[in-house]
């Protein structure tokens, strides 16, 4: 082996450390590389994406950006950065000038950071006010990127748009699938899509209801310029109504970060992220106690029908839902059915399982949660995640208001939560929870003490099997139960790369 091989290794290596890439394998020369096991290293550079927060003039917005605190072993290298700074523009739709239907463009300063967080344990804070604030491009280095999160909380007061509307960043990629997703009359739909990066992307949209795909040739090619965000009102991609519908984003070229915000007439507005990848098994964590009506929607985008047991995994143990203890998914239809007030008063989660007799045929799927009752509705989405694993970040907690889930579908599992400094001051503190299998545990999270400002939490696997995890913040308004609610999956603030040992004599032929 050359020196010039042995300079593509470090090269990987450096890459995997950056991007999250898996593995490295060094080529074979005969036994002369002894290869050690792979390690864990700290990721060096993040990339987050937020979405313009809206169209109503009554939004008001905040920006919450933080890094879990170093282990004493990660405590070393460059301090880095993390800052967010604004689009260079945002249209309304796919199709249009530049301008939305008030006739107003997203303008915004790209050299400016909205959001700059200086330090790993301290949250970093913004705020925004309008419809008119645009999409966020975000990037952390050094070890301000392992674990990076950055919240984004809007408060509509009144309106169509209507709620707390919450969403955890997101970093770009090129699939995203949203069930729960609608184009029917009552609802008002946006898919946000925002590049990164300094060329162009194209992204596909691809829509499903009950009876198959819902066909539409504006939902193709669709231009993201450079640094930029397009939001699309996904009921002008086609003209049928469906209450129920999945939203498939894909890249041609480019990656982007995508999110949906869905308006109700009758229960207000929030924001939908995507369902983890498709897979066999499912978890929707964090159904409120006190939900009035829980529907599930799920697609199967395979070639095969998917047949589901579905649980309720509540304070004492897994149940089934009365009338729906098992789901049929056909093949690229989305399946929705109502659950009803499932919870009874207790707080639980949703496990989605292949039936007995079935396979396991990948699906994804969403929760739609109303909470109160009459004009006094308000709604949030819950889409399937992934375990907590390694770490998960929720920032943006209050000293009232914040509600933790934690279920754990298989093995009983030991997690540790970590309540960070507030951003204007407070003493972080630390509190140990056990999960035990086939239930779901809702706490009020630990509150740093003397807190100013907001907050963070930080959850890490202890022992035992996966947990799943997500927060609820609640802020009431004029009797309305405003909440959102904010899945935990690994926050990847670490990457397994190769450890190699060489003889260095050997490269010097």
């Amino acid at each position: 082996m050359k020196s010039t091989s042995l300079s593509l290794i470090a090269g990987a290596v450096a890459l995997a450390a950056v991007t999250g890439f898996a593995a490295v394998t060094a080529p074979d020369d005969g036994g002369t590389t002894a290869a050690k096991p792979a390690a864990r290293l700290p990721v060096e550079r993040s990339s987050l994406l937020c979405p313009a927060p809206g169209l109503s003039d009554l939004a008001e917005t905040q920006y919450t950006s933080f890094t879990p605190a170093a282990k004493s072993d990660d405590a070393e290298g460059p301090a880095g950065a993390a800052e967010l700074l604004s689009s260079t523009a945002a249209k309304d739709d796919a199709k249009d000038d530049g301008k939305s239907k008030d006739g107003k463009t997203e303008k915004a300063d790209p050299d400016k950071p909205v959001v700059l967080l200086k330090e790993p344990g301290k949250p970093a804070t913004a705020e925004a006010s309008g419809g008119d604030a645009p999409a966020l491009v975000g990037t952390a280095t050094g070890r301000l990127a392992p674990g990076w999160t950055v919240q984004q909380t809007t408060t509509v007061e009144a309106g169509d748009s209507r709620g707390l509307l919450g969403v955890s960043c997101t970093a770009p990629d090129t699939d995203f699938w949203f069930p729960a997703a609608s184009t029917a009359k009552s609802r008002e739909d946006y898919v946000h899509l925002t590049n990164p990066d300094d060329t162009a992307a194209v992204a596909d949209i691809e829509l499903y209801g009950p009876e198959g795909t819902l066909k539409s040739d504006v939902g193709e090619g669709i231009t993201v310029p450079a640094r930029s965000g397009v939001r699309v009102l996904i009921s002008t991609l086609t003209s049928k109504a469906a209450d129920d519908v999945t939203v498939h984003v894909t890249t041609r070229s480019g990656r982007v970060g995508a999110a949906v915000r869905a308006a109700d007439t009758d229960s207000g507005s929030d924001w939908l992220s995507a369902s983890t990848e498709p897979a066999g098994t499912l978890v929707l964590p964090g159904i409120p106690a006190d939900a009035t009506s829980v529907r599930l929607v799920a697609f199967a985008p395979g070639e095969d029908d998917a047949d589901l047991t579905v649980k309720l995994l509540g304070k004492t143990g897994a149940i089934s839902p009365a009338g729906h203890e098992d789901l049929h998914v056909k093949s690229r239809m989305t399946a929705g059915v109502d659950l009803k007030d499932l919870t009874k008063g207790e707080p639980g989660s949703l496990l989605l399982t292949p039936s007995e007799d079935g396979k396991a045929t990948p699906v994804v799927a969403a929760l739609r949660v109303v909470r109160g009752k009459g004009d006094k509705q308000e709604v949030g989405y819950i889409p399937a995640t992934a375990p907590v694993g390694a770490q998960a970040t929720a920032a943006d907690n209050r000293a009232k208001g914040s509600v933790l889930s934690l279920t754990a579908p298989g093995a009983a599992g030991t997690v540790k939560v970590t309540a960070s400094a507030g951003s204007k001051g407070g003493t972080p503190v630390s509190k140990t929870y056990q999960v035990a299998a086939g239930t779901t545990v809702a706490v009020t999270p630990p509150v740093p003490a003397g807190l100013k400002g907001t907050y963070a939490l930080t959850v890490e696997t202890q022992s035992g099997g996966p947990v799943h995890a997500s927060r609820t913040l609640t802020v009431p308004m004029d009797g309305i139960p405003m909440f959102t609610v904010q899945t935990l999956p690994d926050d990847r603030g670490t990457v397994e790369v190769p450890a190699a040992e060489q003889d260095l004599s050997v490269l010097d032929n």
